[in-house]
């Protein structure tokens, strides 16, 4: 099995970690936007953080990892087996039939049966949705994926075929913003958003490529080296999907993120909801029992940057804004 390059072992890109981690310990945050330079390590970190994540138990045979525990109490108990956690790349070229399943053309035309064959989203159920340049999407695509996002179910009406099964998974796109700017529609739809920029320090980016190149020449070696790091951080991510059910969110905490995105004023109220979400994940990842102002902070650029409507009269960028606004509520 080709090895993945670990996660502990990515060098600096904090944001862009610390967003998938939380999307980890809690999917309902609404996935991640990682726009930035190429070759910034964007692809890397989403496929070491699913290797990193412990197997999960589905039903054998179902070809979009059923949940077993989700099976109906008078259900016969069907048999399960450990998968590690998917990651699914959705190209740029697929066609809607790729993505969403179809007919399966060989079993109708060999065997006359009448029978689906399942799409990109029913692999990607209970993972990761990877985009890569998800900006140039085809518009068709993104109505689908805006949908089944919102939904969790994906929905195959078409060949005489009638087919309905979860799709649940968290979204994860990168692009580069000089080559197109992602719809709205899409663009609200992920709950985190990051920016990744090339690396200025000479020492960091000699780390870089002094450890790429050690992985490449030793990938088992190298995977070895870092095990006990991405250890360490599996247990966090463990840990933390533990408490966070008992992480409480006081009134103050709501009353900060209210403030906070008035004073940015963000459209509608899932710029709330993300931050409240993103925050309380963030404090389960720290060990803390509520939600204080330093996860605010610290989250609030994420989940608040690309919701930011333009201003003509304030030419700063979204992340600048969002850290003034946050500098003068949390003084």
């Amino acid at each position: 099995m080709k090895l993945t390059y670990p996660f502990s072992a990515i060098v600096g890109q904090d944001e862009m970690k610390l967003a998938i981690l939380i999307a980890a310990v809690d999917p309902s945050v609404g996935g991640v936007l990682v726009f930035g330079d190429r070759g910034t390590g964007k692809s890397t970190a989403v496929r070491a953080l699913a290797a990193l994540l412990p197997k999960m138990k589905a039903v054998v045979g179902c070809p979009y990892n059923r949940d077993p525990a989700l099976e109906p109490a008078d259900a016969p108990k069907p048999k399960t087996h450990q998968v590690p956690v998917p990651v699914v790349d959705l190209p740029l070229g697929a066609t809607e039939d790729r993505v969403v399943g179809a007919l399966d053309l060989e079993r109708a035309l060999s065997q006359g049966v009448k029978a689906f064959e399942p799409g990109l989203l029913a692999r990607a159920n209970r993972g990761f949705l990877y985009i890569d340049e998800v900006n140039l999407l085809e518009d068709h695509l993104v109505d689908l994926l805006i949908d089944v996002a919102a939904s969790g179910e994906n929905v195959v009406e078409r060949e005489g075929l009638s087919v309905r099964h979860p799709a649940r998974f968290v979204l994860v796109g990168s692009g580069n913003p000089e080559e197109g700017e992602l719809r709205p529609q899409l663009l609200d739809r992920f709950g985190l958003s990051v920016e990744v920029k090339t690396p200025t320090d000479i020492p960091v980016r000699i780390e870089i490529v002094r450890r790429r190149d050690a992985f490449e020449r030793d990938p088992e070696g190298f995977t070895e080296k870092w095990k006990a790091e991405d250890d360490k951080i599996r247990r966090r991510i463990l840990a933390a999907r533990k408490r966070l059910e008992d992480v409480q969110v006081p009134d103050a905490a709501l009353e900060r993120a209210a403030q906070l995105c008035m004073k940015l004023g963000t459209d509608g109220l899932r710029g709330e909801l993300t931050l409240m979400r993103a925050a309380r994940a963030l404090a389960a990842i720290d060990g803390d029992k509520a939600v204080g102002d330093s996860q605010l902070k610290r989250i609030a650029a994420p989940a608040l940057r690309h919701r930011l409507r333009r201003n003509v009269l304030d030419d700063a960028g979204s992340t600048v804004r969002v850290d003034r606004a946050v500098q003068e509520l949390f003084a």
